[in-house]
This record gives structure tokens, C-alpha cells and sequence, in this order.
């Protein structure tokens, strides 16, 4: 069971009041608020423990490179990965990818091979594969949705050939809250000798994630959404793929020897985190790990599937609202359009009433086209948030309609 009272009390960012009213934040999709726990880690950090890690030799240095691995080890079993050096801190999901798309697509793609997204990917799924496909001639291949915002699962497959060397999807979209169904698609690559990257931003923060479980060969993403701080971020990848990639970036930490005539690079991870890391993120983001497993992803997706459930019937209520994405299995977004204002107006007439929502593209113009909109307003919900919350949403939306209809 979720004890909202408690955790709301943990989130200070939650009591206070916007334009004179309660705030009602619900932009979780973009960056998520952060507990107490997880400030007064940094706080303490920087506070009492603050020196650069691994290289010294004096006790802040051993304390701060402790909690940092640390943290890498939380990381690890957070998402069930097989061995700690597998993970890589870096500074979101978007490094992540590009890290894989410089770093492994550079080294393994070639003129001719094949790399396919998905309709509803987020540009950090998108613009490092354009990138990369400029400079090597790869192709970029893209499954469509339906139009329900589901993945178009037939289409997907019909698109793996011999020439696809990476699928690279959403675990879950940030526009439509569509799960997709990653262990389906893993297996659908693995068949045609590709391999699979995962977009995880989104879904971290919504339920478990498993990588062994799901069987893919990269998972990304990010700690702001999951209540940590922003600038951490994690790739998860396969040691023998992280052993054969060449580094993303050079200068110190990544390194074992260096001579004017060469040099030659760390154990995993350190091959991939050059210079001084952020050392507190990362801590931050070990307590936020801590703190969401403290309630249980399990409870925490139980809680939110309730929640979606309630916020979309009754904003289905409103007058002219239509939600965008309707697929059976979603995370707790809402993207909706009203008939009587534009997305912008109505994010910022929300405002006035406390209510925070996202409006515009979403970093996911091409989906946008394939919907044929130019923006959405987006609820986006956490376990923080409560049905009253989701009634404050309708009545703010009633006063839009009021103003405009």
C-alpha cells in the first residue's frame, strides 16, 4: 500500500502554493521532485565528504570514492544488471545513447546495415542514429504506431532483415505513457542477429525493470526522473559489447598509461567516464534508488495503474478533450488536446490555477506529424500524486474551456 500522507510529507517541493494556489505538479514526465532523502545526501556530501574519487589518498577521498561506488552498486542491483562494472555513470539517457551510437555504432556499423526506431521515440532516440548515419551510410529504418499509440508489432517485424544490427526503442513513450513490450521486441532482434538499446527514462521511476529479464543489450536513463538529481544518468550494457567498444571520451580517469605516443585505457566502467565524474549525482541518485525501493516499484506501479485509471475517465469528462494515446498497456501520462485552445494556452492558463503540466512537441516532433498536431498538453503523474490532484486537473480544465469555448 502507498501511505500518500507520509510521502508527500517527504517532498518539500509539493507543499507550496503557485499564483496563490496548491501547487499541482504534475510535469513528472519531464523531471520529477525530489524526496528528502535524496537532498540531504547531497547536502551531507558536499557538507562533510566532499573530495575527488578513487586517486587520493586522504580519508574524504576514501569516503567520497565509497559512496560513489556505492551508488554504482545500488545502480547494478536496481536493475538486476550481472556485474557492477557493467554500469556506466554518465549525465542522462541522452549522453547514454550517443555514447553507444559514437562508441559502438561508429565501431560496428557499416554502409549498407541497418538501424531501426520506433514512431515514437524521443529525439535522444533518434538525432545520435541521424548523426551517426551521415557519417557511416547506415540506414535508419522507422516501425510505425497505431492508432491507439501502440507499436505496430507486424510492421516492426516485417522490417528485420539480415541487415538490422540494432533495434533502438522506448521502454516506455513520453508522449503516449505506451509500454511497449521489450522482452517481444528484444527476441524479435536477437533472431535476426541484431541487438537492442532501451530507452528507460520514462519507465525507471514507473515499474521494475529487470535487464536480464527483458534480455536487451543496452538500458539508458536518467536520474532527474527518478527523483534524483539532474546531470546522472546510467548506461547499462553487456561486458562483452562495453570490452569491444572504443572510448566516447578522452582525458583523465579513463585511462591506465599514457605516453606521447600512445595510450591505452582503464578496466570497465572507468574506459567510459572520463574526467572528474559527478560525484554527488551519483550519490543523489543511489539515495533516490534507495528511497523508491523503500516504497517498492511493484506497490508504486499498482498505485499509479489506479491512478491513470481514475485521471483518465475523468478528464474524458471535460467538453471537447481528447486524449492522445490510448494503448492498452501504458505508464501515468496523459497527453490530451482541447478543441477550444491551443496546448500553450491552456498550459499556461493552468498555471494560474496551480496546475503544472508540459506543453509543446515533447522532444518528439515526428511523432507529433504522425499524430498530426503541432503540440499536446501533458499530465504526467508519480506516486506522489492523488485523484484530488487529478480533479484539480479537470476543474482548471472547465475554467480553459469557460474562457475559450
Amino acid at each position: 500500500m502507498i501511505d500518500l500522507e507520509r510521502i508527500r510529507a517527504d517532498f518539500p517541493g509539493l507543499a507550496q502554493e503557485v499564483h496563490g494556489k496548491p501547487l499541482v505538479f504534475l510535469d513528472n514526465a519531464a523531471s520529477a521532485q525530489k524526496p528528502r532523502a535524496v537532498i540531504d545526501a547531497v547536502a551531507h556530501h558536499y557538507a562533510h565528504d566532499y573530495a575527488n574519487v578513487h586517486r587520493g589518498v586522504h580519508q574524504l577521498a576514501e569516503r567520497a570514492t565509497d559512496a560513489y561506488e556505492g551508488a554504482r552498486e545500488k545502480v547494478r542491483a536496481f536493475l538486476n544488471a550481472p556485474a557492477r562494472h557493467e554500469i556506466v555513470f554518465v549525465r542522462g539517457t541522452t549522453e547514454a545513447i550517443n555514447l553507444v551510437a559514437a562508441s559502438w555504432g561508429r565501431h560496428s556499423l557499416r554502409a549498407g546495415d541497418e538501424v531501426v526506431i520506433t514512431e515514437m521515440e524521443h529525439h535522444a532516440n533518434i538525432v545520435p542514429w541521424q548523426l551517426m548515419a551521415e557519417q557511416i551510410g547506415f540506414q535508419i529504418k522507422v516501425a510505425p504506431i497505431l492508432d491507439d499509440g501502440s507499436l505496430d508489432m507486424e510492421a516492426l517485424a516485417a522490417l528485420l532483415s539480415e541487415r538490422t544490427r540494432l533495434v533502438a526503442v522506448t521502454h516506455m513513450s513520453n508522449v503516449l505513457g505506451t509500454v511497449n513490450p521489450i522482452r517481444e521486441i528484444v527476441d524479435m532482434a536477437h533472431a535476426h542477429g541484431a541487438l537492442c538499446l532501451v530507452d528507460g527514462a520514462q519507465s525507471v521511476s514507473h515499474l521494475p525493470v529487470d535487464v536480464q529479464d527483458l534480455g536487451c543489450d543496452f538500458y539508458a536513463f536518467s536520474g532527474h526522473k527518478l527523483f534524483g538529481p539532474t546531470g546522472i544518468g546510467v548506461l547499462w550494457a553487456r561486458e562483452e559489447l562495453l570490452e569491444a567498444m572504443p572510448p566516447y571520451q578522452g582525458g583523465g580517469e579513463m585511462i591506465r598509461e599514457v605516453s606521447f605516443e600512445r595510450s591505452t585505457w582503464a578496466e570497465l566502467p572507468y574506459k567510459f567516464e572520463a574526467g572528474t565524474p559527478h560525484i554527488v549525482g551519483a550519490i543523489g541518485l543511489g539515495a533516490a534508488i534507495d528511497y523508491v525501493n523503500g516504497i517498492g516499484l511493484a506497490a508504486i506501479e499498482a498505485y499509479e495503474a489506479e491512478l491513470l485509471a481514475y485521471a483518465t475517465e475523468v478528464l474524458n469528462s471535460v467538453p471537447g478533450v481528447r486524449i492522445i494515446g490510448t494503448a492498452p498497456h501504458k505508464g501515468s501520462v496523459l497527453s490530451f488536446v482541447m478543441d477550444c485552445a491551443h496546448p500553450h494556452d491552456i498550459g499556461t492558463l493552468l498555471d494560474a490555477e496551480g496546475v503544472a503540466v508540459r506543453a509543446g512537441h515533447h522532444c518528439a516532433m515526428p511523432l507529433m506529424e504522425r499524430l498530426g498536431l503541432p503540440a499536446t498538453a501533458r499530465a504526467s503523474f508519480a506516486f506522489y500524486n492523488t485523484r484530488e490532484e487529478a480533479d484539480a486537473l479537470v476543474a482548471a480544465l472547465h475554467k480553459v474551456r469557460e474562457i475559450f469555448a
